[in-house]
């Protein structure tokens, strides 16, 4: 009887190996155990897993994933309208969602309660896709590396949409400030901090201003 290790038999499923650990947790598999304590698994046992009909939810499962930076865009029904979006997307294409997680965090902030859920299923192997609506809802900076996690946990993101919204710039121009000011901070003290932080704005209120005008101009056209 030819016995699989955990690795080549999630392969043979096309799942993480997190999955198969989780399955035998819930009674759903149960591997033979080397004298070492390693998982081994028949190719009868994982034969008999696939024709249960039981890992069907667990690979279609999707879960979504919202966040905004500020209370104010929450009170304003940002937050509750993105994850609209994302379970109408999730409804055309017939998707289980698995669960729905929201935080209102900037998105430099890296120890986000709904994030960190989202990571914790992905390692257990409970979903298969995470649905976001832009890349930067997941992670203002070092998005490449959680997709990375999340592709190697056997999770795929999709982002449904192309463009980002107004609302979404204003975020960016926040968290650039932030990390301005932080940097600042270190190298001139906090006073320092603040005075880099308010040259900043100006700066950004200059240029806000020239984009009105010239936009102005261009709707009233050549004089």
């Amino acid at each position: 009887m030819e016995l699989l290790t955990i690795s080549k038999a999630a392969k043979k499923l096309g799942v993480h190996p997190n999955s198969l650990r989780n399955w035998e947790k819930q009674g759903l598999i149960k591997p033979v155990r080397l004298p070492g304590g390693q998982r081994r698994y028949s190719m009868d046992e994982l034969n008999r897993l696939l024709q249960s009909g039981q890992l069907t939810d667990s690979q279609e499962a999707i879960v979504l994933y919202a966040r905004v930076s500020t209370k104010k865009q929450a009170d304003a029904g940002n937050l509750e309208r993105q994850m609209k979006r994302l379970c109408q997307y999730a409804k055309e294409r017939d998707f289980t969602i698995k669960a729905e997680f929201m935080d209102v965090a900037s998105g430099l902030n890296q120890k986000r309660r709904g994030l960190t859920n989202v990571l914790k299923l992905a390692e257990r192997g409970e979903y298969k896709k995470l649905v976001i609506e832009y890349p930067d809802r997941l992670a203002r900076f070092g998005y490449s590396y959680i997709e990375r996690h999340l592709r190697y946990c056997g999770v795929e993101v999709i982002a449904i949409a192309e463009k980002e919204q107004k609302d979404a710039q204003s975020e960016l121009v926040r968290d650039l400030l932030a990390i301005v000011t932080s940097f600042s901070a270190r190298l001139y003290g906090a006073r320092g901090g603040k005075k880099v932080r308010q040259g900043f704005r100006e700066l950004i209120a200059e240029v806000s201003q020239d984009e009105e005008t010239e936009e102005k101009q261009k709707e009233i056209g050549p004089s």
